[in-house]
């Protein structure tokens, strides 16, 4: 091992102090030993410093600690003291899977030309079981990661956009700023790769390499912060501004979906808080984005039987629920 590790975690901690010492774990455990964390506790949290603290033994593992500057200026700090050749930002409520490092070193030396490099992930609940549905499959992606395609911007727009956790060479990590915003109002992990592609020659793998957490207290849970966080994205892949044509029609397909899936909410909220006037009105604009099955058939509900489908909506949900959770565990079980 030289004296710099080949990989530094950056990892800022925010509340998340029922979490972190699983991150933590999930890093120590790495097959391939060559790297660093960096814990920031983003707000000056005893708790988080004392779990980390407890790591002192290991000198890999760093705490820097600040007042909250929010989660771009907690990446940034782990990132002006991180030495690693390379950095991949690690949430403090997720985690790697053992080999993560082992195998993306391996691409790295095998084709040293790659800048960086994106992997799956497995979605997991606060129970530990993992989904049944990967995250690229949870973002509707059709496309698989093929490690020997370099990505373009027309695949960016199109959906496949790196899972965060993603290993990306220092020096162009540096020359794009990392996950600093510069001011504007864009999502971080979707603004680097907008920064980095066409420039660098960007690889995603399709093992899952990383676990993401979906928390039972998540923003999933607040429609107005979901509805936040899509105008967000939206407001983040429109910032590229493409000039190519294909390029152009794959980020208008996107914002299409995206403007789908939050109008079909509405149309959900709408109807279970009476409002079948809105539900018909978002059902039909969810349409207008996306002529599918799914939106049809909400629009004629919504429209014929708004009231029966109130009533089934609360049995069918928690069916769902059900399903998903015995999925997991199952899916959970079967891996180890």
């Amino acid at each position: 091992m030289g004296a710099a590790p080949a990989f530094s975690f950056l990892t800022t901690a925010y509340k998340t102090e029922a979490y972190l010492r699983d991150t933590i774990e999930s890093v120590v455990a790495q097959t391939f030993p060559d790297w660093e964390l960096i814990v920031v506790d983003n707000g000056m949290s005893d708790e988080i410093a004392e779990i980390v603290e407890s790591y002192r033994e290991d000198p890999r593992i760093r705490l820097v600690r600040q007042e909250n500057k929010g989660y771009d200026g907690g990446v940034m700090a782990a990132s002006a003291v991180a030495t690693g050749r390379a950095v991949v930002v690690l949430d403090s409520d997720d985690q790697v899977m053992p080999e993560f490092c082992e195998t993306i070193q391996a691409v790295f030396d095998a084709e040293p030309g790659i800048d960086a490099i994106g992997c799956d992930a497995y979605r997991f609940d606060d129970t530990g079981a993992d989904l049944p549905v990967a995250y690229y499959r949870s973002t509707n992606v059709k496309q698989k990661p093929d490690p020997a395609h370099r990505l373009t911007l027309t695949d960016l727009l199109g959906g496949l956009m790196p899972y965060y956790t993603a290993a990306i060479r220092r020096p162009a990590w540096d020359a794009v700023g990392g996950y600093d915003r510069g001011g504007q109002e864009l999502h971080e992990s979707v603004a680097i790769w907008i920064r980095m592609v066409g420039r660098y020659d960007i690889r995603v793998l399709p093992q899952r390499l990383a676990r993401f957490r979906i928390r039972g207290d998540s923003l999933t849970r607040d429609p107005a912060k979901v509805y936040a966080f899509m105008e967000e994205l939206e407001r983040s892949f429109s910032w590229a501004a493409p000039a190519d044509p294909e390029a152009k029609a794959a980020l208008d397909k996107t914002l299409r979906t995206f403007r789908y899936w939050v109008l079909l909410r509405k149309a959900q909220q709408a109807l279970l808080a009476h409002d079948d006037a809105e539900a018909r009105r978002s059902a039909r604009a969810a349409f207008a984005q996306r002529k599918t099955f799914r939106a049809a058939a909400v629009t004629a509900a919504v429209t014929v039987a708004p009231g029966a489908l109130r009533k089934v909506h609360p049995l069918k949900q928690q069916v769902s629920e059900r399903i998903t959770r015995i999925a997991g565990r199952i899916a959970t079980a079967t891996r180890r």
